[in-house]
């Protein structure tokens, strides 16, 4: 399907970004104001609670992840060579949106630039793209943004805002340093490209979820223009959430906060920050232990642990964005996909107690989690053999406690200090016993 007519000309988005330039620098948006479309969004987006990220570019070519480049200090000259190599024939958007609905999944974050610099789609402002330096020669990312309008499924765009290949991108940061790149460049000419690129994403495609950034935390001390850069952004997709994994505290014109590899507060990665925003929350982890298609990966995470995840994630108040690597000839490895459908099983099952519903009244704790819609509780225990359940008193009593599976009543007390629940004993094959409380009306 074609979808033109939801589509603005890319002249048209080139003069909404020269109309919206800033020019003295400001660290980021400020006094930015979300509108009532953006509000809504990050409603819809809490909602949700669960999506599926897609790290996907022509280093699956080489089966070691995405950051094959730096690692193995490939020159970009040298580097252009895998981009020959990449032709996914096999690839097929509307399976991929399938599968991810049949994940439970809601929405899609995929890679239209990794650091690489390589675009998944057809830039007009650089050749270093999948159309026109590849045998595949079509636009990725078009055909997956008619699969999620087709299937229902909300679609976002991860974007790098760090560049192993533009010449411009310059001085260096941290990383790129053996890319054989000149000692030399304009570093306000790459902030012009990387915010004509986004002008491509966010008027080529439909409207879009919004923009997963990566990569800023580089150059941290580099003058990044990102009030130009957010206004841009919303000036053209109102409703699109902007996102950054700088590990830092949110900047303004920020609409969500993401943690790699950690729930919100917790820095088990070493990278993270411990500040938890009141904005919108996002745990994103990896099926294996990789983010890009790595040959030598084969540490799966088993379902159950999959489940624990989401549902600790929901419980810490946060989405889960679970990764996947896709292979270079455009399929997905059985044992993710199997993963991806053992997650939805359970969902059908369950998923009353994770989809609308935000961080419970009870903090996480070492026997498991709470979630909470309205006047409902869900207790989500995953690791607790002891039929007495002790937990501090919630904001109002409680009327009633059933468990989600079966409706079985939940027999329990309370008083001042808190809620006792007698449980019942676990099944061997149950991941999450989830009681239901029912509270009060207000």
């Amino acid at each position: 399907m074609t979808r033109l007519s939801r589509r603005t000309p890319f002249a048209v988005g080139l003069a909404a970004t020269l109309a919206v330039v800033i020019p003295a620098p400001v660290p980021a948006q400020q006094g930015y104001q979300p509108t009532p479309e953006n509000l809504a969004a990050r409603q819809r987006f809490q909602a949700d609670k669960f999506g599926l990220f897609i790290h996907w570019g022509i280093y699956s070519v080489l089966g070691d992840g995405e950051w094959v480049m730096q690692n193995h200090r490939i020159p970009a000259a040298r580097y252009e060579y895998v981009a020959t190599q990449f032709n996914p024939t096999e690839f097929d958007a509307a399976a991929w949106v399938a599968l991810a609905k049949a994940a439970g999944m809601r929405y899609i974050t995929i890679t239209s630039k990794h650091h690489d610099g390589f675009a998944m789609f057809d830039s007009k402002v650089s050749n270093w793209d999948i159309v026109d330096r590849t045998p595949y020669g079509k636009d990725i990312l078009e055909q997956l943004a008619d699969a999620c309008y087709e299937q229902g499924v909300q679609l976002f765009f991860y974007y790098s805002q760090l560049d192993w290949h533009n010449p411009d991108y310059y001085p260096r940061g941290n990383t790129g340093q053996y890319a054989g790149r000149p000692d030399s460049g304009d570093w306000s000419k790459y902030l012009d490209y990387m915010d004509a690129q986004l002008t491509e994403l966010l008027t080529n495609y439909g409207p879009i979820g919004g923009i997963w950034f990566d990569g800023w935390w580089d150059k941290p001390q580099a003058d990044w223009q990102l009030g130009r850069t957010y206004a841009l952004i919303h000036k053209l997709q109102p409703a699109a959430l902007i996102g950054s994994n700088h590990h830092q505290a949110p900047n303004p014109g920020e609409d969500f906060q993401m943690f790699e590899k950690d729930l919100p507060g917790q820095n088990t990665a070493g990278f993270n920050t411990n500040v938890v925003s009141a904005l919108p929350l996002e745990t994103a982890e990896t099926v294996n232990n990789s983010w890009g298609f790595n040959l030598q990966d084969t540490r799966f995470k088993s379902v159950p642990d999959l489940v624990r995840l989401l549902v600790k994630a929901a419980g810490h108040d946060a989405n889960l964005l679970l990764n996947i690597g896709p292979r270079p000839d455009g399929t997905i490895d059985p044992e993710q996909a199997d993963r991806l459908r053992g997650v939805g099983a359970w969902l059908q099952n369950h998923g009353a107690s994770i989809y609308g519903t935000r961080g419970g009244p009870v903090n996480p704790a070492p026997w498991g989690v709470t979630t909470q819609r309205g006047d409902t509780v869900f207790v989500h225990v995953l690791d607790w053999s002891q039929p007495l359940l002790a937990m501090p008193a919630l904001p109002r009593r409680v009327q009633s406690a059933t468990m989600l599976i079966d409706g079985g009543r939940v027999p329990f007390t309370q008083s001042a200090d808190g809620v006792v629940l007698t449980l019942p004993a676990a099944r061997a094959d149950e991941v999450d016993r989830v009681a239901v409380l029912r509270l009060q009306s207000r």
